[in-house]
């Protein structure tokens, strides 16, 4: 038969895995190293070669234009 374990040791035991836990995880972060933004996964472009953000936003402008105009067209041989 197993001896119970006493009143006052559990709650001693919870007492200290509550602690335990949330340093073990503020230790772990600590220890890490943060990703910073020129550790981005994948190949970086240079910004010289990026088109500027109004660039992208004509070329959008220009294709959803494009694609009204097909649907229109569409929509009027029907």
């Amino acid at each position: 038969r197993e001896a119970p374990i006493p009143k006052m040791l559990a709650p001693c035991l919870l007492r200290r895995a509550i602690l335990t836990v949330p340093l073990v995880f503020v230790l772990a972060l600590l220890v890490t190293e943060p990703v910073r933004a020129d550790q981005e996964a994948g190949t970086a472009i240079p910004a010289e070669s990026r088109p500027c953000v109004d660039c992208h936003a004509f070329e959008f402008m220009q294709r959803a234009l494009q694609d009204l105009k097909k649907t229109a067209y569409n929509l009027d041989t029907r």
